[in-house]
């Protein structure tokens, strides 16, 4: 079993994949479109990579505010979270990505990737960071109840 976490934007959407043993996040691609409505290609390719690593779970990031008030950003993902549901029949869940795509950034500027060039990587690497933090807590939610 494998679990694929998604950073949803506007144009893009970072991917990220589980091992087997759901310890750790390894970044895939980032699906771009050219419009914001343009989610067929995207959805396909999601299906594509769900099949390729066997993927039975998702985990989506929630794009709250930092006050924790949900925007027009949220309403997007919360349909784009049920587009998933409906193609894929995986349960899809909402996980707080408030500082993931900062996180991600800080992360490739202590790596010396150049400014001109973390735009190319920063969703895919976002995506990672959602699901990793998802599968801490999920492991560490299961050695709690041990």
């Amino acid at each position: 079993m494998r679990i694929m976490g998604l950073d949803f934007g506007s144009k893009t959407v970072g991917v990220a994949v589980s091992d087997s043993l759901l310890l750790t996040a390894q970044g895939v691609e980032i699906i771009r479109r050219s419009r914001e409505s343009k989610l067929r290609q995207t959805l396909a390719r999601i299906e594509e990579l769900i099949l390729e690593y066997e993927v039975q779970e998702i985990v989506l990031g929630c794009p709250k505010h930092m006050n924790g008030t949900e925007g027009v950003r949220v309403e997007l993902t919360e349909e784009f979270k049920e587009k998933l549901e409906r193609r894929t029949g995986l349960p899809v869940f909402l996980w707080d990505e408030r500082l993931t795509t900062v996180a991600a950034d800080r992360t490739m500027m202590e790596a010396g990737v150049r400014r001109e060039n973390r735009k190319e990587y920063v969703d895919k690497i976002a995506a990672t960071l959602i699901l990793q933090g998802y599968l801490d807590r999920r492991r560490n939610a299961q050695e709690a109840a041990e």
